[in-house]
């Protein structure tokens, strides 16, 4: 802004400026927090893409829900544990479907092991369906009389290694998606994507571990 002074010399002084106002600040912080929360939430399900072996989070389909229960007695006790269990359905589904049998599952994803006992809430079986947030590699398996898979071609093959290593010797095996690559199922349920192998450890050969 130009100012003539009293000798008609020109004087230039600053038009004051406006602060931000409180809303604008508010909206930013709001907004900046946002993008935060969705980063923290999105690096949970994009880091696996970074490991040796990425297991993506693609949910059960109902058909693959009912081929798996099929091969659940009704009257099953012991303990059943979902690999990858992702938002928990498999999980829930078998503690709904037998009633006396232990149900687990194991996940990564902090937030769909969250979910997962959410739901587990909201469905009235937090006694019977636990979830944990572990590295399926690390996860102590030798307590389960039976284990679903909702694998990857790439690691069934040291999966089935951990399985025969680790599993009790009667542990029936339930792989959705892609079979095991030695051990020969019991039963099959073909489906197309939804297929499912069922297994028995008691039948099977305990030294498929050393085969390549």
């Amino acid at each position: 802004m130009e100012i003539l002074s009293d000798g008609g010399q020109k004087s230039i002084q600053k038009a004051p400026r406006k602060g931000m106002s409180t809303g604008g600040k508010i909206l930013i912080a709001a907004t900046g927090g946002v993008g935060i929360g969705l980063s923290i939430v999105c690096a949970s399900f994009v880091a696996p893409a970074f490991r040796k072996i990425c297991l993506p989070y693609v949910p059960a389909t109902t058909e693959q829900i009912q081929n798996v229960l099929s091969f659940l007695p009704k009257n099953a006790t012991g303990k059943l544990l979902d690999i990858g269990s992702g938002d928990g359905r498999i999980v829930l589904a078998a503690a709904q479907h037998t009633k006396g049998l232990k149900t687990d599952g194991v996940e990564l994803n902090p937030w769909l092991v969250y979910y997962s006992r959410l739901s587990a809430l909201r469905h009235g079986v937090t006694r019977q369906a636990s979830f944990y947030r572990r590295d399926l590699w690390k996860f102590n398996i030798k307590d389960y009389n039976f284990v679903v898979i909702f694998g990857v071609e790439q690691m069934m093959k040291d999966l089935e290694h951990k399985l025969i290593a680790e599993c009790p010797h009667n542990t029936k095996i339930i792989a959705c998606r892609f079979k095991l690559p030695n051990l020969e199922p019991e039963r099959i349920i073909e489906d197309g994507v939804n297929t499912v192998w069922f297994y028995d450890l008691n039948k099977q050969t305990r030294q498929v571990s050393g085969n390549s």
